[in-house]
């Protein structure tokens, strides 16, 4: 059983920044895409990045371009999106998820999507408050 961890979540002031990490005990994330999802309360998750495996393209949702940026750490194992100039809305559960391929997917209206089997971690909460 595959089972990602994220950390690095917290309470954060609008404005601030934080970097969440992605990681898997005993499995090798090097090959596959991961992405990066958030549920706010009340609301359906949202794909917010996505990075490839061996190129490491990355993407972003229109709410967050600019703002977070996606990287990978193979020696790591570790996955990390740095959050800056964190906003109220960004307040969410966010979520990492191994893709089954190495290329990020997404649906037709261009958000990044995740294969029915990936592999999720359990969330951790990042709240964005004055």
């Amino acid at each position: 059983q595959v089972q990602l961890v994220e950390s690095g979540g917290g309470l954060v002031q609008p404005g601030g920044s934080l970097r969440l990490s992605c990681t898997a005990p005993g499995f090798n994330l090097d090959y596959y895409a991961i992405g990066w999802f958030r549920q706010a309360a009340g609301k359906e998750r949202e794909g917010v990045s996505c990075i490839s495996s061996f190129d490491g393209i990355t993407t972003y949702a229109d709410s967050v371009k600019g703002r977070f940026t996606a990287s990978r750490d193979n020696a790591k194992n570790t996955i990390y999106l740095q959050m800056n100039n964190l906003k109220f809305e960004d307040t969410a559960v966010y979520y990492c998820a191994t893709d089954t391929l190495s290329n990020c997917r997404y649906s037709s209206k261009n958000a990044v999507v995740m294969a029915p089997d990936a592999h999720w971690g359990q969330g951790t909460q990042v709240t964005v408050a004055s």
